[in-house]
């Protein structure tokens, strides 16, 4: 009973993105096709949203639900590994539509053929962590 408020908070995050055609595989359609500025202009707030976020998590030593300090791990000044890990999530992004974010978003507003990109989402995760102890970043 007690995870009922990130269930309702799950719902309404849901409508939100929803309203806004986040999801929309349209407005993704016209991003990547660079004819509206909309999802930029969702993306780019995220960012600055995420920057004043992290700042006074920092400043303010916030701590989580449990009472526990947040603790952000320094960036890494790695080049390739986020290039070409960046480059394979724009590519899925873009051939199927979506963030693998609002995949059950998608399948909530009745896009059942979301339910092999979930598939795929949960497969392509299992084979990252088989094989993540050989890859370069760990």
């Amino acid at each position: 009973m007690n995870k009922i408020k990130f269930l309702f908070t799950g719902i309404v995050f849901g409508v939100v993105l929803t309203k806004a055609e986040v999801v929309s595989w349209y407005r993704i359609y016209e991003m990547f096709r660079f004819e509206s500025f909309h999802m930029y202009g969702v993306i780019g707030s995220a960012v600055v949203l995420g920057i004043f976020c992290i700042q006074a998590i920092k400043r303010f030593k916030l701590k989580d639900f449990s009472g526990r300090p947040i603790v952000i791990p320094p960036k890494q000044r790695k080049f390739w590994p986020p290039l070409l890990g960046g480059t394979i999530f724009g590519l899925g992004w873009a051939l199927i539509g979506a963030c693998p974010g609002p995949i059950y978003i998608i399948m909530g507003n009745g896009f059942l053929v979301f339910i092999v990109v979930f598939l795929s989402a949960l497969l392509g995760t299992f084979l990252y962590g088989l094989v993540m102890n050989k890859l370069p970043q760990k």
